[in-house]
């Protein structure tokens, strides 16, 4: 699904809003299906608000710019309804980065 320009154009719209809101991101794997992301968000930032400024307007913006995923996408979900967060203050870093490199197929196409 991610593939191609809808990749190019989704780690272009993660990336936007991200910087909006003063969110680092670390590490950010696209892969065809999942996407992880290691990110530093300020504190008053809840991460429920940041997956779903991510997903609302990856989801408008790519439907509306791509014709082939408005059909293949009208009156369905883009996007799965949930996400995984979890912080990483038992664990550091340098468990953590690796562990997204091993997802990698193409670090050139597939990185944030």
């Amino acid at each position: 699904m991610l593939t191609g320009a809808v990749r190019l154009r989704m780690r272009a719209i993660v990336r936007q809003v991200c910087h909006e809101n003063e969110v680092d991101i670390l590490r950010g794997v696209l892969l065809s299906d999942p996407v992880h992301l290691c990110v530093s968000e300020p504190q008053n930032i809840a991460i429920s608000g940041l997956v779903r400024k991510m997903k609302g307007r990856s989801s408008h913006k790519v439907q509306r710019e791509i014709p082939a995923l408005r059909s293949r996408y009208y009156g369905r979900r883009f996007w799965g309804w949930g996400y995984f967060s979890t912080t990483n203050g038992a664990i550091t870093e340098n468990i953590v980065l690796p562990s997204l490199e091993n997802h990698i197929a193409d670090p050139a196409d597939a990185s944030l």
